[in-house]
């Protein structure tokens, strides 16, 4: 017997392991693993019953209600059919009197571990080693049933010899074989988990577009992952095993493998951003890295997926730059092809009022102002039907009603199929710059303080006028108009009297012409008027356009109310008449000037026609300007010197005074150039050469002991006085020339100084640190005022020669120069008299306390020769002083 249950338990063992390389084999093939599994457990069967213990003739004891129990439990109808087929026809073919029962019992107990599997697969029943237990008492209890179907005659050996066994030793064999096949069957489902697994971890492997590797703790490569197409395949290595130091830049691997330790020290997933050289240019790659689990080798891995970023990066940059320049001063809009408002910025809102929430959803007509035209909003979509695009200038509302003017900018975006999905404007408020326009139209074209259209626009108008006198026939006028003495007004009252006066002179100008005419201002106290439409006849023209210019003249005659000052002003007018294209702008406006200065000449408040007797004058004076800038290029202009002395010292020096030695009218006096040099713009280059000779003539004197303690004293003009570099120019000359500062004297007029006084006083004192001496000439014929002679570091007054001239017998001319004496003593400073021309002028002189004289009585202006002779002769005889 207990041979018979080795054996037993031997075949059992063979089934399990049969079973387990049937499920090894077939794993993949269902069908083929249920058959030959239907064959093991029928064979199996076979196989016991062939071994099996024979009770009794006919009736034999196995394990095959064990075996099919196991076939119908973990094999199912198809594997439990087999194994009772084979198991039945073997019970048939051994016969006997069991064979009957046999038969039955092996189809019973297929059928009761169908029941059991069918419970299992519903959940109401497990294969645990109890339940398989009491699985098995019950089969090997309708076993012992299927005894009593045995003759009755051999009942009580069967039940005797048979029960017993049958109910203790198949159920624990009915554990035994029911666990060992659990277990074949709980790897067989993990082996097929873990093929899933395996295949879809390939699949998801295949799937990621990344590079995966796995490093050990020392950059050496154990597995590696890529996509070929991907350019970080180039940064693989060719063969595993590899470290990162044989594939990677030496500063990279460093990193890298830094990163790795990282890693394996935070236990946590990681991340690095990193740049590599690609093969066509540089890759910006993320990679991952997490810590393994485990030993590869003794060492510890991590598994790193390296990500190229480059477009993503580009991308999000370039979405950035999309955000920012959205986001721009300029006003945004995004809607859909219906015009739909999907997205705006903030500048939008800051220029239309409206909030996003305002606009979102709704159209753009929202915006409209109703100022453009069906015909303006027709043309505007045909081209962005044509063309996507669309720009211009247009006028939308504000959120508070207000209208704007707007630059607006509109384009298409179209997908890759060419289809229309949005529009993208862009409007700029165009409120500043129109107003900016028109406030540069009004100082390009009117002039600032009267609001008068200015020279430039002038001379637009006249030049239309000439074009429609010469079409029409009829005459225009034109007419220069000049305050008089308004100097004055601005000397004694301030400028901003003067300001006003003229504010109040344009207007009265404005209502003393016709509507159609123009009334300008060229700057300064000069107006203009140019009436259009006066008579065809040359006669009536000249009489209306006489009667405009008296009535201009009793308008501005009037007293003018500044605060609470009363002022007057006369003006002269001068006129010029046209009716053809003869001459130009330019031409018929200096013609008008001519006639205006004619008429000042003629004693102010005046009207004076153009004649041609004044364009021969005008030509003369060009002529002349040429030949000044001539002269001064060639040098044609030199310094004649007239003696300085005083009652003490004798000769002190002298005044530069200009000559012009010209090539055909011989030498020339100041009087026949100075005023034309002046008004063409030559006197500062004049004045600056004479200058220039001054020192020159100064360090040559410098260099002679009998000349060097002689001074020079030369007058400049206001314009070089204002030049910005004027003081830095003449400090160079005198240092290119060695002249010695504190023998040359610059002669200033009064009216010069009261342009700028400021100005002035801070030049003078500039060049008065360097020894250079001031003095005022012509003092007491402009405005003197101890103010300026208080501001300014002047050396000395000059007497002007009109006060000399009737002494002694001109009683007020004597008050004046005892008081500019006093005045001059009392301020520490020179009075020096010109024009002194008798010996008796000089002794009334010195009797006021003046002791400084210049005049014919001690010499004419001379050439430098005949002064240096002068200056080397004996000293000037007491008789004469």
């Amino acid at each position: 017997m207990l041979l018979n249950l080795v054996q037993g338990a031997a075949l059992l063992l063979s089934l399990c392991w049969l079973q387990a390389v049937n499920a090894h084999l077939w794993g993949k093939r269902r069908l083929t693993t249920q058959l030959v599994s239907g064959l093991l457990f029928g064979g199996t069967c076979v196989i016991g019953m062939l071994t099996a213990i024979t009770v009794q003739p006919g009736i034999i004891y196995d394990a095959r209600t064990v075996v099919l129990s196991m076939a119908g439990l973990f094999g199912g109808p198809l594997v439990g059919a087999i194994a009772v087929v084979l198991a039945g026809a073997c019970r048939l073919w051994l016969g006997g009197v069991g064979a009957a029962g046999g038969v039955v019992e092996i189809v019973l107990t297929m059928l009761l571990g169908l029941g059991y599997r069918s419970l299992y697969l519903r959940g109401k029943a497990s294969i645990r080693p109890f339940s398989l237990w009491l699985f098995g008492l019950l089969v090997q209890c309708l076993g012992v049933f299927l005894l009593l179907l045995m003759p009755r005659e051999q009942l009580p050996f069967l039940l005797a010899e048979m029960a017993l066994p049958m109910l203790l030793v198949m159920p624990i064999a009915t554990v035994l074989l029911g666990s060992m096949l659990e277990y074949i069957e709980q790897r067989k489902r993990a082996d097929q988990a873990l093929q899933v697994s395996e295949a879809r971890t390939r699949a998801i492997t295949g799937a990621i577009p990344d590079l995966l590797l796995v490093l050990d703790q020392d950059g050496r490569y154990l597995e590696v992952v890529y996509p070929r197409d991907n350019p970080v395949y180039a940064l693989c290595p060719r063969q595993v095993g590899q470290s990162l130091f044989d594939v990677l830049p030496l500063a990279e691997a460093g990193r890298l493998q830094a990163f790795i330790r990282q890693t394996l020290t935070s236990g946590t997933p990681q991340k690095v951003e990193y740049t590599m050289p690609g093969p066509h240019g540089p890759l910006l790659l993320e990679g991952r890295s997490q810590r393994l689990d485990g030993l590869y080798d003794g060492k510890r891995a991590v598994v790193f997926l390296v990500r190229d970023i480059t477009e993503r990066k580009n991308a999000e940059r370039e979405l950035r730059i999309a955000a920012t320049a959205f986001e721009s001063q300029q006003g945004m809009i995004i809607t859909d092809p219906d015009s739909r408002i999907l997205r705006v910025n903030k500048a939008f809102t800051a220029i239309t009022g409206y909030s996003p929430e305002d606009v979102l959803g709704r159209k753009t007509q929202m915006l409209s102002s109703g100022r453009q035209s069906p015909e303006f909003y027709r043309d505007m979509w045909r081209s962005l039907i044509e063309t996507d695009k669309w720009q211009g200038e247009i006028w939308n509302r504000r959120k508070n009603g207000e209208i704007f003017p707007e630059w607006l900018s509109i384009s298409g975006v179209r997908n890759a199929q060419g289809q229309l999905i949005n529009y993208v404007a862009s409007l700029t408020d165009s409120t500043e710059r129109k107003a900016a326009e028109d406030r540069i139209k009004q100082l390009a074209f009117y002039d600032a303080l009267t609001a008068l259209p200015n020279r430039r626009l002038l001379l637009d108008r006249l030049q239309h006028a000439v074009v429609t006198s010469a079409r029409s026939g009829r005459f225009a006028a034109l007419m220069f108009l000049d305050l008089d003495n308004f100097k004055n007004i601005n000397d004694l009252y301030g400028h901003q009297a003067g300001d006003k006066l003229l504010c109040l002179a344009a207007e009265r100008l404005g209502n003393a012409v016709r509507a159609g005419d123009t009334v300008a201002r060229l700057g300064g106290d000069e107006f203009v008027v140019m009436l259009e439409g006066l008579d065809s006849q040359a006669s009536e023209a000249a009489s209306q356009a006489e009667q405009v210019a008296e009535k201009v003249l009793a308008a501005l005659s009037a007293p003018y109310l500044v605060g609470t000052v009363e002022l007057r002003s006369s003006t002269s007018v001068g006129v010029v008449l046209f009716n053809d294209d003869a001459c130009s702008s330019e031409e018929l406006m200096m013609r008008a000037d001519l006639s205006m200065y004619e008429a000042k000449a003629a004693g102010k408040c005046a009207v004076r026609f153009f004649d041609p007797a004044m364009q021969e004058a005008v030509s003369t004076r060009l002529r002349l300007e040429e030949e000044i800038g001539s002269g001064l290029q060639a040098g044609e202009f030199i310094g004649y010197l007239q003696p300085q002395v005083d009652q003490v010292h004798g000769l002190l020096g002298a005044e530069v005074l200009v000559r012009w030695q010209h090539p055909r009218r011989g030498l020339l006096g100041p009087v026949s150039f100075i005023e034309v040099a002046e008004r063409a713009g030559l006197i500062e280059q004049l004045d600056f050469q004479m200058l220039r000779g001054a020192c020159q003539q100064l360090a040559a004197w410098r260099q002679q002991p009998a000349m060097s303690r002689l001074s020079l004293a030369v007058n400049i003009s206001a314009r070089l006085l204002y030049q910005v570099d004027f003081v830095e120019r003449l400090l160079q000359l005198l240092q290119e020339t060695g002249a010695d500062p504190g023998r040359l004297k610059l002669e200033l007029t009064e009216s010069l100084l009261l342009d700028d006084l400021p100005g002035a006083s801070a030049r003078m004192l500039a060049l008065k640190r360097h020894g250079i001496r001031f003095s005022i000439d012509d003092f007491g014929t402009g405005y003197s005022s101890m103010a300026y002679l208080q501001q300014l570091p002047l050396d000395q007054l000059k007497i002007d020669q009109s006060f000399v001239r009737k002494l002694p017998e001109d009683d007020s001319n004597l008050a004046i120069i005892r008081a500019i004496c006093a005045l001059a003593n009392s301020l520490d400073l020179e009075v020096i008299a010109e024009g002194v021309e008798t010996d008796a002028q000089r002794m009334t002189l010195q009797g006021l306390g003046c002791n400084h004289y210049q005049g014919y009585l001690f010499g004419r202006p001379l050439p430098l020769a005949e002064f240096e002779r002068l200056a080397l002769a004996a000293e000037v005889p007491a008789e004469m002083l």
